[in-house]
């Protein structure tokens, strides 16, 4: 039996800000440096030591595709910051301008260190408060709007009262604390992408005649492992679950790369309990794809484990209920949007939901079925998708944003995530500037201010009001 326990207690308050961000992932960190660089006062909030969320602290350290095949796709901070990655030599040592510019459903790796870094400068000079291991554990809220939140980190609790929030946690946490409309994502309802455990690894030997002189090479060798070495170490009985998809290696290093590979399936990621169950078996998986490596791929025989991510990388968990969710059915037609914030292409990747060959078969046909967009096609990723319904002064971005699950497994992405928190931390200075709530936005304000700093936003028609259901 569990009975509750009350506490009352006083929560030292600190002086107001302008906008209060949870969440420093590529999302938060998006909208925290936008709205500072628009005048206001930015507390941006991160559970980890670092900014750059799955990228860095999750070791995903490779982008989603930044190109339609035909030239970048995105734009403003997003493009800015691959800008300042290639000047500052942060990708892979073999990434070249095409992963940028030209090629389509390319995943572009970069060194997750430099990355942390780079972030570091943007919020630095953008004047940007950022408090690390620091979380969001409760909401004050009057009906729709949010008066403040209680953070609690190493010095205890502090109440915050802002004008305005984003909630960029991926999880949606700041949205359910303040009672907005959510959706949990679990197996029993729909089919929902498993979690991994990403590692990094090092002794590589790239010089391998194997993997030739450029990218091809290694594209040709990642293309091996996934169709011939991984189904010949199953048969093999190598593996301890019979796991058919493998995303893989990214080469971020002379000698070193990040492993995107063990699916930890069946995980709650709303459940301590399983999370924590979660990183005992990732961190067994991690250790046995490297041996896999080991005795199955060209140049891996010196392979050493460095390191796994000190938070599991979840796909996929809780949702707002948003102003509008965009489908699948808007995928297939490319539908664009007045209230565009961004523009995307990438598969519709929702992973196998378990060790089935009818699940691997399933994916495979999704992730290369006529559905997907094709070379110089895209998607509009509407701002009424990052507006939980009837919210006056909360916005999401990321991966807990309005959509349905195939659409999902699409814009989730690292860097559509940049894109859409760069809308909503400007949806919130203009609604600070003007008292447009965030549901009742002059979005062609919203989609001419964005231009202005440089999104690519093509779309031909422009309205005040937002996208609805």
């Amino acid at each position: 039996m569990v009975n509750d326990y009350k506490l009352n207690r006083t929560i030292p308050a600190d002086a107001p800000y302008d906008l209060v961000v949870a969440g420093g992932g590529p999302a938060g960190t998006a909208a925290a440096v936008c709205a500072a660089r628009l005048g206001l006062k930015v507390l941006l909030a991160e559970a980890t030591g670092c900014l750059g969320g799955m990228g860095t602290s999750g070791l995903v350290a490779s982008f989603g595709p930044v190109s339609d095949g035909t030239r970048m796709l995105v734009g403003g901070f997003m493009k800015e910051l691959l800008e300042t990655m290639w000047a500052q030599k942060a990708f892979g040592p073999h990434v070249v301008p095409d992963f940028l510019h030209a090629q389509l459903n390319r995943w572009v790796p970069f060194q997750p260190e430099h990355l942390k870094r780079i972030l570091d400068d943007f919020v630095v000079q953008a004047g940007v408060e950022v408090r690390f291991f620091t979380r969001v554990v409760e909401a004050d809220v009057t009906g729709k709007r949010v008066n403040g939140v209680v953070l609690s980190n190493v010095e205890g609790l502090r109440y915050v009262p802002a004008r305005a929030f984003v909630d960029a946690t991926g999880d949606a946490a700041l949205a359910a604390l303040a009672g907005a409309e959510c959706k949990v994502v679990l197996r029993d309802t729909e089919t929902v992408s498993p979690s991994t455990l990403c590692s990094l690894v090092a002794g590589m030997d790239w010089d391998d005649p194997a993997y030739g002189d450029d990218w091809r090479g290694i594209d040709a060798v990642k293309n091996r492992v996934k169709n011939e070495l991984v189904p010949k170490a199953i048969d093999d009985g190598f593996f301890t679950q019979e796991d058919r998809f493998f995303p893989g290696m990214n080469k971020v290093g002379a000698r070193t790369a990040t492993l995107n590979a063990g699916h930890v399936f069946n995980l709650n990621p709303l459940s301590i309990r399983s999370l924590s169950d979660g990183m005992v078996l990732g961190r067994k998986l991690a250790q046995e794809y490297t041996e896999f490596y080991r005795r199955y791929v060209p140049g891996c025989a010196d392979l050493e484990l460095q390191t796994t991510a000190p938070v599991m990388g979840v796909r996929d968990s809780r949702r707002i209920v948003g102003e509008f969710e965009l489908g699948i059915d808007d995928f297939r037609a490319k539908r664009q949007f007045p209230d565009q914030v961004a523009v995307y292409n990438r598969p519709t990747d929702v992973h196998p939901t378990d060790t089935s060959k009818a699940e691997f078969e399933r994916f495979m046909k999704d992730f290369h079925g006529k559905d997907n967009l094709g070379r110089g096609e895209y998607v509009g990723i509407p701002y009424s998708i990052l507006v939980p319904r009837g919210s006056e002064n909360l916005w999401v971005a990321g991966r807990c944003h309005s959509s349905d699950t195939k659409v999902h497994g699409s814009i989730r992405a690292q860097s559509a995530a940049y894109m859409m928190g760069q809308a909503v931390g400007t949806a919130a200075a203009q609604s600070i500037a003007t008292g447009q709530p965030a549901n009742d936005l002059d979005t062609r304000q919203l989609v001419e201010t964005l231009r202005g700093a440089g999104a690519n936003l093509p779309q031909t028609e422009l309205s005040r009001a937002m996208t609805r259901a």
